[in-house]
């Protein structure tokens, strides 16, 4: 009560109340003490019976407890009828034997709300695991926009002006009817082949050894036919319908614009035969042809130990200099089997000049060049034009769980062969998840997987089951290695894909990738490798065309589809009637 106000004030308030609650007639309370049957309600819940019971304490303490004149606690007793008390008695008797019901429901309701965040649990998990993949995807797109955008950028560039800018920076130069945009209507420009791209390029360096790169443009010809002419329109639409334009065997030309000057060397290590024949063609090459020879470090001091001449070859110094080798050598020399072109194309993390492989090591799928005659070899190359095989290489990254974010810092892994993720010294199986784009693929169990290019199909994805095809087919083959499976067979996926290859969360143990049978890295649970077709190929010369040379390699390499003739008859032919026909032995080998 507020000081200052008389309390017979508040006592005149009440009294509506005290009116309200005076008790009914005694009829209806005769009816109240025998009641019917009471109604038992439907089962709520404990918080509601226990708010309902505290809601008419309070209302009864509220009821019977009113300050008196005095200021002191004083209880009325005639404002409560004993009607009302019966009556929550009744009603409290009748909801108490629901305890037990209501027990069981909020058991239930627990677990049910466990079973609900165990579900929400998973779609969290599923929800972020596909939008970790997005976000690999997306970055990586945002990799490949930018340096399209960059490559586009610099063919749109080639204007009559640039074109003496670009020779004095040692890339490579357009002919004059491909000058406006850079590319020609019947051919490929060089800049789409090998264009500069390596990062803090210096082109004052360039001109440390060698004064200028040659150029040269590649062309369409149909079996050596120099005219013939490629058609960039595979697909025509006329009057509603859908055609495709006509397709032919028709092979990459390549032709000199200007003379080379510089060629490099790569020799097969510990052979004396090739050291030699090093020695005789890099003499040859710097008396009769007046050319530039780069040799790598380690062949240079072996050369200078046999010729006292200094200025025989030239090399580098450091990865610096490696790394602008693109902006000076006009053409490779290849002196091995394949592991040597290998090698030599693991050496050029950007563009790749021609290269031509001379056959003197065990296999030969990309050395077609006959050694003992490597002079007209090199004379019909020096010449041009020959034609060249455009192989492409697959280019990887290895995207730690630990920083999802970042790249590794040597930037793409180039490889021309594989790529190949085994379980290493693990004697458990290997567990891959697979995707190719934002499309889940499969789950690879067993002892690794092999992602290869079409120019490696002939290497260990054909070991592992996996099919020969052509250098020029654009493809990426998705091949298993000893796969605990019956029917994971291998794949051939287009070339314009990304694939995506992690190493389960719950993987028992790690996984090793290894890029062209070298610089082998372990994969940890949450690792994933991400591939996909280089922009930068490796341009081999052949020595008929691309088919003659792949078909001859497939026939000498592996002795393919190699069995004795079956014999003819050595009588009268056979009649073709059926009485004839019954005389011929039941198996015609």
């Amino acid at each position: 009560m507020p000081l200052g106000e008389p309390a017979h004030a508040h006592a005149h308030e009440e009294l509506p109340s005290r009116e309200a609650t005076r008790s009914p007639p005694p009829d209806s309370r005769l009816r109240s003490l025998n009641p019917g049957p009471i109604p038992i309600p439907a089962a709520p819940s404990s918080r509601s019976l226990v708010e309902k019971v505290s809601d008419q304490r309070v209302n009864l303490d509220a009821i019977v407890s009113h300050p008196s004149e005095n200021g002191s606690i004083s209880t009325v007793s005639s404002t409560v009828s004993s009607v009302e008390s019966e009556r929550a008695s009744y009603e409290f008797l009748a909801q108490t034997p629901i305890k037990s019901t209501d027990a069981h429901l909020v058991e239930f309701s627990e677990a049910m709300r466990t079973v609900a965040k165990a579900l929400r649990q998973v779609a969290e998990g599923k929800a972020a695991a596909q939008a970790e993949a997005a976000e690999w995807k997306r970055k990586y797109e945002l990799e490949t926009e930018r340096k399209q955008e960059r490559k586009m950028k610099d063919c749109g560039s080639c204007t009559d002006d640039d074109l003496g800018k670009l020779a004095r920076q040692l890339t490579l130069e357009t002919p004059a009817s491909d000058q406006a945009g850079c590319c020609g209507n019947h051919g490929i420009c060089s800049h789409e082949v090998l264009q500069d791209e390596v990062p803090g390029s210096n082109p004052r360096s360039s001109h440390k050894m060698v004064g200028r790169k040659a150029s040269f443009r590649l062309s369409w010809g149909c079996n050596g036919n120099k005219n013939g002419q490629h058609k960039h329109d595979f697909v025509s639409f006329e009057k509603g319908d859908i055609t495709t334009a006509e397709r032919s065997n028709k092979q990459i030309l390549l032709k000199w614009e200007s003379r080379p000057q510089t060629v490099l060397f790569i020799t097969k290590p510990n052979s004396n035969s090739v050291r030699d024949l090093c020695a005789e063609m890099v003499r040859w090459l710097k008396g009769h042809k007046n050319m530039n020879v780069f040799v790598e470090p380690w062949v240079s001091k072996e050369l200078l130990t046999q010729d006292t001449d200094r200025n025989l070859v030239q090399t580098w110094d450091n990865d610096e200099e490696a790394k602008m080798l693109h902006t000076k050598v006009d053409l490779i020399v290849t002196l091995g089997g394949d592991g040597t072109v290998l090698w030599a194309a693991s050496l050029f993390k950007g563009p790749v000049p021609p290269v031509v492989a001379f056959a003197m090591g065990s296999l030969g799928f990309m050395t077609p060049f006959p050694s003992e005659k490597y002079r007209d070899c090199l004379d019909n190359v020096l010449k041009g034009p020959f034609s060249i095989t455009l192989r492409n290489r697959l280019q990887c990254y290895v995207i730690r769980d630990a920083a999802k974010d970042e790249l590794e810092p040597e930037g793409p892994i180039l490889v021309l062969n594989e790529v190949t993720i085994d379980r290493g010294i693990s004697s458990y199986l290997t567990q891959l998840e697979c995707y190719c784009d934002s499309s889940f693929v499969t789950f690879v169990q067993g002892d690794g997987l092999i992602i290869s290019t079409t120019s490696g199909s002939t290497a260990y994805s054909l070991a592992a089951g996996g099919s020969m095809v052509h250098p020029q087919v654009p493809g990426i083959l998705f091949t298993p290695i000893c796969p605990h499976s019956l029917s994971f067979r291998p794949l051939i996926l287009p070339e314009s894909v990304t694939l995506r290859i992690q190493v389960p969360y719950n993987s028992r143990g790690h996984a090793w990738a290894s890029f062209d049978g070298k610089d082998r890295k372990q994969l940890a649970p949450g690792d994933a490798l991400i591939c996909s077709i280089s922009p930068w190929p490796v341009p081999t010369a052949c020595l008929m065309d691309s088919t003659t040379d792949f078909l001859r390699s497939i026939h000498e390499g592996l002795h393919w589809n190699l069995r004795k003739t079956q014999q003819a008859f050595d009588g009268s032919a056979p009649s073709v009637d059926g009485a004839a026909l019954t005389d011929l032995p039941s198996a015609g080998i």
